[in-house]
């Protein structure tokens, strides 16, 4: 009987230590997962402190908030579409501090149109400082390393040639931000730093296929102002890029589909993944000009839902038509 007791004691001692096992197993995990989730030691990752919101740089409506340039050279199409716009005196005043927020995500060459190109940088920022602004600063957080990217990209050289100033992303420069009303966006590290003392915000992205969301676009080009493991995020990448849009509000927005990237994005890797598209769309509606980029890509808009999305919650229109766009031609 002794025996019998003695037994069940043991067992009752293995099913516990097998429970605390168990039980230590899962919290094991799920601190595994909540690190990975909300991961602060990751690449361009978090300094602590403050919880900030990202400033509202857009305009007052204007009739004017779409223009569409043909031609192939870039210089000239970004001049023309500000020009069709109202003019930069428009966008930007004296005393102004613009921050150009770029896609510089890869360590590859202008000609491969993976990344913003520099032709458009530079002259971004000459138009900027012409109109008075005191600086122009340029940046983003990339996907390789940020040194490399903007050297091999050619956006340093363009950023410094030109007067402006190029922002590296640093653990200290991120701060965590919730979006009001997000769901994905919530405690979450972005780039700030580049942002203080900022009045204008500048987007400049290239129009190029994105083998998870369809489309890399100008309301996409605000990924690269998450910290953390941010590729979490591809698992649910329309409503990341409709967070994006709704939490960045800027002055004003590019996109260069002056050589379209069609196929393999968001690298690329070859000219042959290139289309001479040649066209340039600018305005102050990103789900405007993202609705019109489609188009240029061959998709439709219910390919890529994130656009129709972000319509939704107020964004802008993904009915470019609706806006009567400015159409130029450079011959």
């Amino acid at each position: 009987m002794n025996d019998l007791r003695e037994d069940e004691k043991t067992i009752s001692r293995r099913k516990f230590l097998i429970r605390m096992m168990k039980a230590g197993a899962s919290i094991t995990a799920a601190g595994a997962l909540a690190a990975f989730l909300h991961d602060k030691k990751a690449p361009s990752g978090y300094a602590g402190g403050e919880v900030v919101q990202i400033p509202d740089f857009s305009l007052e409506k204007d009739a004017r908030s779409l223009a569409i340039v043909s031609g192939e050279n870039r210089k000239l199409t970004l001049e023309k579409a500000i020009d069709a716009l109202g003019g930069i005196g428009r966008f930007i005043k004296k005393g102004d501090r613009v921050l150009i927020k770029v896609n510089a995500a890869f360590a590859t060459p202008p000609v491969l149109c993976a990344t913003t190109h520099p032709d458009l940088v530079r002259e971004m920022i000459a138009l900027c400082l012409k109109a008075g602004a005191s600086e122009a600063r340029v940046t983003d957080n990339p996907i390789n390393d940020p040194a490399s990217c903007f050297l091999l990209t050619g956006i340093r050289e363009a950023t410094e040639s030109s007067g402006g100033k190029l922002i590296l992303p640093k653990s200290e420069y991120f701060k965590h931000t919730t979006l009001i009303n997000g769901n994905l966006i919530r405690d979450w590290p972005v780039l700030y730093a580049p942002f203080d003392g900022v009045t204008k915000l500048i987007g400049m992205a290239p129009l190029k296929d994105h083998h998870r969301s369809g489309a890399s676009m100008t309301m996409k080009n605000w990924y690269g102002l998450l910290g953390g493991r941010r590729n979490i995020f591809h698992q649910d990448i329309h409503n990341i890029i409709k967070e994006l849009a709704m939490m960045v509000k800027p002055t004003l927005a590019i996109l260069d589909g002056t050589n379209a990237m069609m196929t393999n994005g968001p690298t690329g890797g070859s000219l042959s993944d290139l289309k001479a598209t040649n066209m340039l769309i600018a305005g102050t509606d990103s789900v405007a000009i993202d609705a019109f980029g489609s188009a240029l890509l061959e998709r439709r808009l219910s390919d890529l839902p994130f656009i129709q999305k972000a319509a939704d919650m107020g964004v802008g229109t993904a009915d470019y038509e609706s806006l009567k766009p400015v159409r130029i031609t450079i011959n």
